[in-house]
């Protein structure tokens, strides 16, 4: 059984910095590939990054620059460093896990999502 659990979201001014945590359970860590997503009020839930078994990452065209994903193993965490953060960026942020990075990248219909945690960016 997966079980996968989100922290880290905050109320931060514009410019600013925040990581999100993603703990994972009931799975090796290291032969999955990782993704972080997003979904604002009224919008589908889009892929922000993602970071393959083999320590490759892919990220959003609006996050290119300005957000790292990253994974450790010892911890079975992944984290999402956020920098230089914008309004538009407020949503709530989910993460996920699947051995298949075809399911990281398009399939997110056929995953179950957890409750997320909540970045607001305002000043």
């Amino acid at each position: 059984q997966v079980q996968l659990v989100e922290s880290g979201g905050a109320l931060v001014q514009p410019g600013g910095s925040l990581r999100l945590s993603c703990a994972a359970s009931g799975i090796i860590f290291s032969n999955y590939h990782m993704g972080w997503y997003r979904q604002g009020p009224g919008d589908l839930r889009d892929l922000v990054a993602a970071i393959t078994s083999s320590g490759s990452t892919t990220y959003a065209d609006s996050v290119k620059g300005r957000f790292t994903i990253s994974g450790d193993n010892a911890k079975n965490t992944v984290y999402l460093q956020m920098n230089k953060l914008k309004p538009e960026d407020t949503a709530v942020y989910y993460c996920n896990a699947d051995p298949s990075l075809a399911t990281i990248l398009y399939g997110m219909g056929d995953m179950d999502w957890g409750k997320g945690t909540l970045v607001t960016v305002s000043s």
